[in-house]
C-alpha cells in the first residue's frame, strides 16, 4: 500500500477524535484523523506526524493524518489501510494459496464481514482489527471498549459451525513487536471473546507492518499470547 502527497508535520492537540491540528513547516494546519480511537498514547504534543495532502479541493481538512513517531517507532494510523493490506496479502495467496476468489466486505446472512476468500478447496471468512497499541513492545487490542468486535468474533464462531474456516486477523500497523494479546485492562469481554473464539475453531493471527511514511505492507506473523478468563 502506497501514499502520495505525504508531508512531515509536528503534531499540536486533537480537538475531537476526527480533527488534528498540526504545524507543517511552522504553520497551522488543521487535519481529518483517520482514526477514532483514543490514540492518547500516540498522538502527545511535538509528536512527529506524516499527513497526506488531499485530493479533493476545498475540503475543510486539507490533509489526512496517517502515522505518528512514538519514540523510534513507526505507527501506521489510518484505520483503512489494515484491509487494504490484508486484501493485497490474501490475494497473494498467503492465506489460503491459490485463491480463486477474494471478495471484501462479504455479506454473510445479515451480517458483514471484511473478507471471504476461496481456493479450490477450502473457503473461509475473515474479520480485520488494526493494532496501533503497543506497550513495551507488545501489541495490544483494542484501546476503547468494543461489543461490535465480540460481535464479530460471535460471527466467525458460526462460520466454523457451518464448516468454513474463519480467521480474526490483528494487524499490528508496526514493526517488530513481540506478541500480540487482548488488552484485558481496557475490555477483558473481548478477551474472553478472543478465548472463546479460539476454543470453538476460529484461528486467531497477528501480522506485524514494515511501515514508512510513505507505504504500509504485511511483514510477518507475530506470536498471539491468549490467556484463559479469570475463575
Amino acid at each position: 500500500m502506497v501514499y502520495e502527497r505525504m508531508y512531515e508535520a509536528r503534531f499540536v492537540n486533537r480537538p475531537n477524535r476526527f480533527i488534528a491540528n498540526v504545524l507543517l513547516d511552522g504553520q497551522p494546519v488543521v487535519c481529518h484523523v483517520k482514526n477514532t480511537g483514543r490514540c492518547k498514547e500516540l498522538l502527545v504534543p511535538g509528536a512527529t506526524v506524516y499527513i497526506q495532502k488531499a485530493v479533493s479541493p476545498g475540503r475543510r481538512t486539507p490533509y489526512d493524518l496517517i502515522a505518528v513517531r512514538k519514540g523510534e517507532r513507526l505507527i501506521n494510523m489510518d484505520s483503512q489501510a489494515p484491509n487494504a493490506v490484508l486484501g493485497e496479502w490474501l490475494r497473494a495467496g498467503h492465506l489460503l494459496p491459490d485463491p480463486v476468489l477474494v471478495r471484501g466486505e462479504a455479506v454473510r446472512g445479515a451480517s458483514r464481514l471484511d473478507f471471504y476468500v476461496e481456493s479450490a478447496q477450502r473457503r473461509a471468512w475473515i474479520e480485520v482489527k488494526g493494532v496501533t497499541l503497543e506497550e513495551d513492545g507488545h501489541a495490544l487490542f483494542p484501546d476503547a471498549p468494543t461489543q461490535r468486535g465480540i460481535k464479530h468474533l460471535e460471527e466467525l464462531e458460526t462460520c466454523v459451525r457451518d464448516g468454513f474456516e474463519a480467521y480474526a486477523v490483528f494487524v499490528v500497523q508496526m514493526e517488530g513487536v513481540v506478541d500480540f494479546a487482548p488488552n484485558r485492562r481496557t475490555h477483558p469481554a473481548f478477551g474472553d471473546a478472543l478465548v472463546h473464539a479460539a476454543q470453538n475453531g476460529v484461528q486467531i493471527l497477528a501480522l506485524d507492518c514494515t511501515v514508512t511514511p510513505e507505504s504500509l505492507q504485511i511483514r510477518s506473523r507475530v506470536p498471539v499470547e491468549l490467556e484463559e478468563p479469570q475463575t
